[in-house]
């Protein structure tokens, strides 16, 4: 299988951690390439030109994160990611909702703060950081526990990083102590550490 990354991605952060917690990271290539570039082995997989993107075992070609975790989840060893049905599922599914959320906020401050001084919006500026705290404040409220590991919980120590990696002033760990200790937690486990982005 082939996993076309961008190293700090952080929704290729969650299936190059999933790809490692289900031991199968001797069976992909981790394949860096520049999507703003579009990479023609990308453009290829993908008509969107993003990141991550799964080379299947069968060649089918998977876009977007929770599809390409999901996946990889069913194909591993040991306990489910992500619950097959029921209550717990929703849970797992709602906590990982909540942090790709997070993320999509941060992307677009990202992108928006790379724009020249004129041509970014204040308002969106504004918006896009309220909306990434709500949504890391509700990660707070649910609590995730780091040794019940799951998508969601992966998720949210995922975004935690990335924000602070990307937005060092936006100070997310204030008033998130249980957040904080998760994200401490999940970092020292080692496809944590060997997924951290540079």
């Amino acid at each position: 299988m082939k996993l076309y990354i961008t190293v700090p991605s952080p929704y290729a952060r969650k299936c190059r951690i999933v790809a490692r917690e289900k031991g199968l990271a001797d069976r992909i290539e981790e394949i860096a390439v520049d999507p703003y570039a579009n990479a023609p082995e990308l453009l290829v997989s993908n008509p969107l030109v993003q990141v991550p993107t799964l080379i299947a075992a069968d060649g089918l070609p998977l876009n977007d994160s929770p599809v390409i975790c999901e996946y990889l989840d069913a194909l591993g060893e040991g306990p489910r990611l992500l619950p097959e049905a029921g209550p717990d599922r929703l849970r797992v599914r709602r906590l990982e909702t909540l942090a790709d959320g997070a993320l999509e906020m941060g992307v677009k401050l990202l992108l928006e703060k790379r724009r020249p001084e004129h041509e970014r919006s204040p308002s969106w500026i504004e918006r896009w950081t309220v909306n990434m705290g709500r949504a890391l404040d509700e990660l707070e409220a649910a609590r995730p526990d780091a040794a019940r590991l799951d998508m969601g919980v992966i998720t949210a120590g995922v975004a935690a990083t990335w924000i602070g990696f990307r937005h060092p002033d936006f100070g997310w760990k204030t008033g998130r102590p249980a957040l904080t200790a998760l994200q401490t937690a999940l970092e020292a486990r080692p496809s944590f550490i060997d997924t951290r982005p540079a």
